[in-house]
């Protein structure tokens, strides 16, 4: 199909085919690449020039452009348009694309061609915003990618390096932007780098390096503390020499800022909450020691309850705080200390940055005023008869008092000790006390707080779940 009224004569994205004589499109530019140069195979000593860029026309409708030809063209067209502009071409050569050659370097798109411009033939105009389609406007904020197919930093830092090298989606906020730092490179060439970090309901300092302009520029326009971003192809490393996982924008990635989806919707409420006065205190001392009398705390639940339960909120799940009879199934406390020990700030009890030592939420406050302690920062899984939980928070006391030692003591630990109290804490039968939340940054989807973790009384527990399964039985026949 064609547009109507003002953009009648372009041709739809998806209706692009190589037989179409002199085509017309528009679309806002989504993607972009900086620009390079080759050496030039026909003519020796000389280099040609290109760059790429996306555009999108509909939610589900997007392609990449490759232009090629003199630097000073190419240079010119490159400098003419940003991420974010309208674009219109006329006359691209639409051809049909190697996606798993074309693919390794280049967006990922659901169109089966890609365009190419000419210098001699090919026409590229911008428009300002106020003469773009809204409905164009609008795709800005649209991800490429599932809404939901994302990890959230928590998540990565928890996979640690078995996630080195691969290539992930991202939902998180914006804490920090860097400025931009300039190099020249072993070959005579400019270099830029500006490092970005993320924050999300799971991990409070992540970072992720921009290595091109295009993505520095995107970058310099976000505001921390109030930006959420979704990027889509960011390849994930662990850092050596900071010992640390980070993301890394490539010629693949789409950064969506400010997303409108519901999962953006949530962490924009979390960003709000941690804003407001106290609330950071209030959240970390939630995550360290729940203030609620564990007595008060009496239903009993299934992991396949629980799961359940989730499933049928509607994503409107109130906290659930319950009894869990099953184990420990996931503890790796004895491969690497830095894993499972944080340090958080004394005044806000967030936890700080690894390499400064310093809180970003307390930037402001004197640092003789402040100081750090070290505290457990532990994921584990938690599995029963009907499934496991996964990445369940054990920290701080509750962790000391699951382990049955403090941090200190936990550092003096030969390996072999510390292996020896992993196995007497797995597959150990115990009563897990638990506050269960909705969190769609979390990539289970459930976020689970550890209350309390002791060695249950078998006869107890088996009364428990007994009586469960009985009342299960009541209601299924009632039914």
């Amino acid at each position: 199909m064609a547009y109507s009224s003002s953009t009648r004569d372009f041709v739809a994205l998806a209706d692009l085919h190589p037989n179409l004589a002199r085509p017309n499109v528009i679309g806002v530019v989504i993607g972009k690449t900086d620009v390079r140069g080759f050496p030039d195979r026909k003519n020796i000593g000389s280099e040609r020039y290109t760059f790429s860029f996306t555009i999108r026309d509909s939610p589900t409708y997007f392609i990449n452009v490759n232009s090629w030809g003199r630097e000073e063209y190419i240079r010119s067209l490159s400098e003419s348009f940003r991420v974010g502009d309208c674009v219109t071409i006329e006359n691209p050569l639409v051809q049909s694309k190697e996606a798993e050659r074309e693919e390794k370097f280049n967006p990922v798109t659901p169109s089966c061609y890609k365009l190419l411009l000419s210098e001699n033939h090919s026409v590229v105009k911008t428009s300002s915003c106020y003469e773009m389609d809204t409905k164009l406007l609008s795709l800005l904020h649209l991800p490429v990618k599932d809404p939901q197919d994302y990890y959230s930093l928590g998540d990565i830092i928890a996979n640690g390096q078995s996630l080195d090298g691969r290539i992930l989606n991202v939902l998180a906020a914006v804490m920090s932007v860097g400025e931009p730092k300039y190099f020249m490179t072993s070959d005579k060439r400019k270099g830029q780098r500006c490092e970005v970090k993320l924050y999300d309901e799971t991990e409070m300092s992540f970072p992720i390096v921009c290595w091109d302009n295009e993505s520095i520029q995107l970058a310099q326009s976000w505001i921390p503390r109030e930006t959420v971003i979704f990027a889509s192809d960011v390849r994930i490393n662990f850092d050596k020499f900071r010992n640390c996982m980070t993301a890394t924008v490539i010629s693949k990635t789409i950064i969506t800022t400010n997303p409108e989806t519901a999962e953006a919707n949530v962490l924009f409420s979390f960003i709000k909450e941690s804003a407001q006065p106290g609330a950071l205190h209030d959240k970390m001392e939630e995550e360290s020691k729940e203030s609620i009398n564990l007595e008060t705390i009496v239903d009993v639940y299934t992991v396949g309850q629980l799961k359940e339960k989730a499933l049928q909120s509607d994503g409107k799940l109130e906290p659930v705080y319950g009894i869990l009879y099953g184990y420990i199934s996931t503890l790796d406390i004895d491969d690497n200390a830095s894993k499972v020990i944080r340090n958080r700030c004394s005044i806000c009890r967030f936890l700080v940055n690894e390499m400064s030592n310093t809180c970003t939420f307390c930037s402001d406050i004197s640092s003789d005023s402040k100081s750090t302690f070290a505290s457990f920062d532990i994921l584990v899984d938690l599995t029963d008869h009907t499934g496991t939980l996964c990445s369940c928070y054990l920290s701080d006391c509750v962790a000391e008092e699951t382990l049955g030692c403090t941090v200190h003591e936990f550092l003096t630990l030969t390996e072999d000790k510390t292996t020896a109290l992993k196995w007497q804490l797995l597959l150990e039968r115990s009563k897990i006390y638990f506050k269960v939340t909705l969190s769609p940054s979390w990539r289970t989807g459930l976020k689970v707080n550890v209350l309390s973790c002791k060695l249950a009384d078998p006869i107890e527990a088996s009364q428990s779940l007994l009586g469960k399964e009985i009342g299960n039985k009541r209601l299924h026949y009632m039914a």
